[in-house]
C-alpha cells in the first residue's frame, strides 16, 4: 500500500467523518488491500474484498464521496479487520 491510500485508510477512519474523500481514492484503497472494484449499472459500483462485496453509487456531478458512504465504507472495512 502506497502512502496516498495510507492516508486515505486514516481519512476513512477519522472522527469526525470527512466529506472530501474523492471517491477514486476509496477505489485506489481498495485495490491496493487487494480487492476489486467493478462497474455496475449507471453509477453503481460493486467493491469486493476478501469475499464480501459492499455495494456504492459514484457521486455525481460532485468527485467526493458523501458522509454516509464514508460511514457505510468504515464499518465494511472493519468488519473485514483492515484498520489503520
Amino acid at each position: 500500500m502506497k502512502g496516498k491510500q495510507k492516508k486515505t485508510l486514516n481519512a476513512i477512519f477519522a472522527k469526525p467523518t470527512q466529506a472530501s474523500i474523492k471517491f477514486k481514492d476509496i477505489e485506489s484503497l481498495i485495490i491496493a488491500l487487494g480487492g476489486e472494484v467493478r462497474e455496475g449499472e449507471g453509477s453503481r459500483v460493486v467493491f469486493e474484498l476478501s469475499g464480501l462485496r459492499k455495494y456504492a453509487h459514484r457521486p455525481h456531478p460532485g468527485k467526493e464521496s458523501k458522509k454516509y458512504q464514508i460511514e457505510e465504507i468504515r464499518y465494511w472495512l472493519k468488519e473485514l479487520g483492515e484498520e489503520p
